[in-house]
């Protein structure tokens, strides 16, 4: 009955039709990290196609297994990785930064980490692990003033050119691996998630921007 005229209806109403562009049912991840969609909402086509097209994207993310690629990417042996080159001050200040690829050497990093340093004078002494011990290396830096302080490997054939004494000056090295563990307080550089590495060192110049800021300021 209609209510309002106080008259029976024209007719019955017919079933409506199926709308096609219903959405999908709502998605569920799996234990996998794949989105699986509701069995108990769609037909079968119809999730099916779903699940197709949502795949392994979640949020805005591509969740499928690819190879880490851009540059300065380097093979290590866990992985492929970039490697990060720092300088710290006597109070573990950052005063130069530089990445590249995770398979050269140290030493061979040495020179370029130097150059891309944040102060215009070149730093006095340069104290470094057992990688630095390089004779090549320690006459570069001579040549430009700077002093490297690194002990001498055991298995090391020529002879020594540092004694005890400039060895004193290597306690202090734990100021720079300060200096990294602050780094990885900021979660934006543990792991590199831009393609190109002038990206990702720009997250790290905001993070040493943040470090200085705090100390200082």
């Amino acid at each position: 009955m209609d209510f309002a005229l106080r008259s029976p209806l024209a007719g019955f109403t017919g079933s409506l039709p199926a709308i096609p562009d219903l959405p999908p049912a709502l998605a569920t991840v799996g234990a996998l990290g794949r989105i699986q969609a509701d069995r108990g909402g769609v037909s079968g086509g119809t999730a099916k196609a779903g699940q197709a097209r949502l795949g392994r994207v979640f949020h805005r993310r591509d969740l499928c297994e690819r190879e880490k690629g851009g540059a300065g990417v380097g093979k290590t042996k866990r992985g492929k990785g970039t490697k990060l080159m720092a300088m710290a001050d006597g109070a573990g200040a950052p005063i130069a930064i530089h990445a590249a690829s995770a398979s050269p050497h140290e030493v061979t990093l040495a020179q370029d980490t130097i150059e891309q340093r944040f102060t215009d004078d070149t730093p006095e002494r340069l104290i470094g692990d057992l990688a630095y011990d390089s004779d090549p290396l320690d006459a570069t830096l001579a040549e430009q003033g700077i002093e490297l302080i690194a002990p001498h490997r055991e298995n090391r054939s020529r002879p020594a050119t540092q004694d005890g004494r400039i060895l004193r000056r290597y306690r202090r090295r734990w100021k720079v691996e300060r200096l990294f563990a602050w780094l990885q307080n900021f979660r934006r550089l543990v792991v590199r998630y831009e393609y190109h590495v002038e990206n990702f060192l720009g997250f790290v110049h905001l993070g040493c921007m943040l470090i200085l800021l705090r100390r200082y300021f």
